[in-house]
């Protein structure tokens, strides 16, 4: 499913038209991503919670040449689906 697919079952289930589903989705995508800029979590019960990890910094390898290299530290995003999810 793609984000217009999604629009258009959302507004289907919700009674919204098209545009209005589509203005809620960008909204919330964007509440989310505020969100977890600023290092916060975002949980829906029963859905899963959205949240930000920091990798360390580590070294690894070149698969290709074996040479050691280094790896910087970094963010990244992590979904933990909720019980109620699948």
């Amino acid at each position: 499913m793609n984000k217009t697919e999604l629009i258009a079952a959302m507004a289907e289930k919700a009674g919204l038209t098209k545009v209005d589903a589509g203005k809620a989705l960008n909204a919330y995508v964007d509440v989310v991503k505020e969100q977890m800029a600023k290092g916060e979590k975002v949980s829906l019960v029963g859905f899963g919670t959205f949240s930000v990890v920091s990798r360390p910094a580590r070294t690894g390898r070149n698969p290709r040449t074996g040479k050691a290299i280094k790896i910087a530290a970094k963010k990244s995003a992590k979904f933990k689906a909720g019980k109620g999810l699948i």
